[in-house]
Parts: structure tokens; sequence; C-alpha cells
């Protein structure tokens, strides 16, 4: 296929698809791996890859073939017939996770809205409040944006709908105090992305678990981020030895196809009886074929194994970097989960960065957000660290010492 020039693509987004993103000018055709190149052939190295669902870069080459192969065989049944393919996948994330059930749906918002429906099910009509976290963010359909705790979303849409009690993140005691009659959960990002890569203390989850606990909750976890490798470990909660009750899953579950799920505890998946629940094209062949490919991928490229030493290496530079830049305030770092927090808006150094040809995010306004495949190469993290490294130090105004600009 020829493609558009990034001109030409520009020119047909703004005509006929709705602005509801801040675009950038680049018309994105190919990618393998970390790497990706646009319509003028013009290379890329991608520290954000798919908005974090690329966890295993672009293109992954078992996740391709399974989904060929998956397609010509196929593509959609309904849920109310049953394949192998679904019932494999789901034993394969109990297996690597706890004594759970899963439910299958199309992106982290469908699998929050689930475990919100589950928990008011399983709790009973007396307790429908869920406590959730400001800075948090759960999704864009109407009851995951009533959970997420960030008024900027709200604006415009209100009223948002009764039953979310927004608290301080980090903060136990507050929580304890806003636990009555009517709580039935507690929903946390066990490290909030768009937030700002903000890390949880283990102190405060084992305190929210004790909290359930004592009180008659569920604890709900968003992984949609945090799950399937990105901390280093197969899920967010075994970064932290935290175990939830339910845990929501999205972005990289599928290594770049479209699909979410929730795994809730055996004991209260039973409660999203027949009737009450449903995701049409939720588990179909094609996203569970890539699902069981991103698992094995994972296990047969020894990638877990591997992350510390790459994790390692992005420290390394991080830490050089705060070094040589007085404006970095902050840097939070949970395996391929990284934020940079800077004391100056963000958003001239993501521009500095794509001249550059890497790829990167800015949140909140001033947090640097990567985060990278699990399967980039040691080059690849120098060479991007570098080029990111000097484009913080040149928009800040500071220069990077010879040392921290390579390893």
């Amino acid at each position: 296929m020829k493609h558009l020039s990034s001109t030409e693509t520009d020119s047909l987004f703004e005509r006929y698809v709705i602005a509801n993103y801040k675009r950038y000018p680049v018309n994105l055709v190919r990618g393998e791996g970390s790497l990706v190149w646009d319509s003028d052939g013009r290379e890329y190295l991608d520290l954000f890859p798919g908005w974090g669902c690329n966890l295993l870069g672009h293109c992954p080459p078992r996740i391709v073939q399974a989904v060929q192969d998956q397609v010509a065989q196929l593509i959609h049944v309904p849920n109310t017939w049953q394949t192998d393919l679904q019932g494999l996948w789901a034993k394969m994330l109990v297996d690597r996770s706890f004594d759970a059930q899963a439910f299958f749906c199309n992106s982290g918002a469908e699998a929050n809205e689930a475990a919100i429906k589950l928990a008011r099910l399983h709790q009973g009509p007396e307790k429908y409040k869920v406590i959730t976290f400001q800075g948090g963010f759960h999704g864009r359909t109407y009851g995951a944006l009533a959970a997420t705790a960030q008024p900027k979303y709200h604006e415009g849409l209100g009223p948002m709908l009764a039953g979310f009690t927004y608290v301080p993140h980090g903060n136990l005691n507050i929580v304890e105090s806003r636990i009555d009659s009517s709580t039935a959960a507690i929903l946390i990002e066990p490290i909030q992305g768009e937030g700002g890569v903000r890390i949880a203390s283990q102190e405060f989850l084992a305190g929210l678990r004790k909290l359930c606990d004592d009180n008659g909750l569920l604890l709900i976890f968003d992984e949609v981020q945090t799950g399937c490798g990105r901390t280093g470990h197969w899920f967010g909660y075994q970064y932290f030895d935290v175990q939830p009750d339910i845990i929501t899953l999205a972005k990289s579950l599928c290594g770049g196809i479209a699909g979410g799920a929730m795994l809730a505890n055996r004991q209260i998946a039973g409660s999203l009886r027949p009737g009450m629940h449903a995701c049409t094209f939720g588990g179909n062949p094609i996203s569970a074929a890539a699902g069981i490919a991103m698992i094995e991928t994972i296990e047969q490229d020894d990638l877990l194994a591997q992350a510390d030493t790459k994790i390692e290496r992005f420290a390394q530079h991080l830490s050089e970097l705060q070094q040589a830049c007085s404006h970095i305030t902050e840097i939070r770092q949970a395996g391929f989960m990284i934020g940079v927090e800077l004391s100056v808006e963000g958003a001239p150094i993501v521009a500095k960065c794509l001249e550059q040809g890497v790829l990167i995010n800015c949140t909140q306004g001033n947090v640097l957000r990567l985060l990278p495949a699990m399967n980039i190469t040691l080059d690849q993290i120098d060479q991007s660290m570098t080029i990111f490294s000097d484009a913080v130090c040149e928009v800040t105004g500071q220069t990077v010492a010879a040392e921290a600009s390579s390893n």
C-alpha cells in the first residue's frame, strides 16, 4: 500500500475526524519492536509505544502470527458459545495470578465498569459506594469517569453518577474515616499512570487490604497499566505483595490488539450472574489468540528474567540526568513505568524529543512519562535516553555532562 504523506493525512483528519485528541502531524505507517516509521521514511525510537499497549513493542512476531492464523479460522462468535481459546486464555491469566475467574471485554474502562458492577452486585443494594483516589484515572465511560477523581475530566459532563467517594492518595486515616455502612469497595491504581506515575507505598496498599478485611469491603486494583509484566512482575499487585479481590486489565493484555479483562476472586465472581453484564466482542477469538501469544512471548523470550537489567539501565541514565538538571524535582520508576517530574512544563521537551526521533509522553502538565517495551534492547535504551537527556537539558537551559550522556 502506498501511504499518504503526513501533510495529506493531516488534511484528512482535519476534515473527517473529530478533533478530540491533540494529534502530532506525523503519519505513522510501520513499526518493529521499539522502532516506528512515518510515511516520509523517518525512523523513531518509541518510548511510549501504543500509549502503553505495546509492551512487546510494535508488531511482535508471535502475536502477528497468532492473529494472522486466527483471522482465517474464526473471527467472531457470540459469548453464548464457547471457544477453547477464551477458556485457555482465562486459565493462563489465573495460573499467573490468584484463584480467580475471568470476564473479558475490550478496554480498561470496560473492565473497570465490570468491576464496579460486580462489587455492587456482590455486596447487595445497601452497599453501593466505592472509594477512589485523587489523581486516579479509570476510564472515559460514564461509570469509570465518575470513579475518576479528577475534576478536569468532569467539566461540562455533570451531574456525575452518584456513589463514588474521593479521598487523598496515601492517607489511610482519611480513607478509614470515609468508610460507612454503604461502602462496598475501594478502587485504586497501585501505580497512578495518567496521574503522573505516582507509586503507592507497600504500607498504604497493605493498609487498604486490612481496612477492606476489617469492614467487609472488596479491594479492586486497576491494573490497566501495571498488568502483564509492566512492573517486572506479571501483575502490579505482585510488585507490592498485596493481593486484591479484583484486578482489571487492558492495554498490554493482547500485545497491541484491543482487549480487556477483569479477574475476580472465585468467591465473589459468581455474583456476576447471567444477564447482569455482557460484552459483545469481549474475549473474541482474535483477542484471545493475541492474549495467549502475549503470555507465551514473555515466557519463551524470558523477558521477566531480563527485566531487572533493563530497568536498572533506565534508572542509571535517569539518575545521571537528575544530577545534571536542577529542574527535575523527582523521578519515579516501577519497572517499565517511568515518570520524570519537572519544575517546568513538559510539552516543549516532548516536542524536542519528537524532533530528535524519540517518542515520549507528558501527563499532568509537568511529568514526562515513559512506558518502554519490555523487549527494548540495551543499545536502544542508551540511544534513546541520551537523546531524552539532551532534550531535557537543552529545553531547560542546562548542559548534560559528558559522563552523564553516555553509559
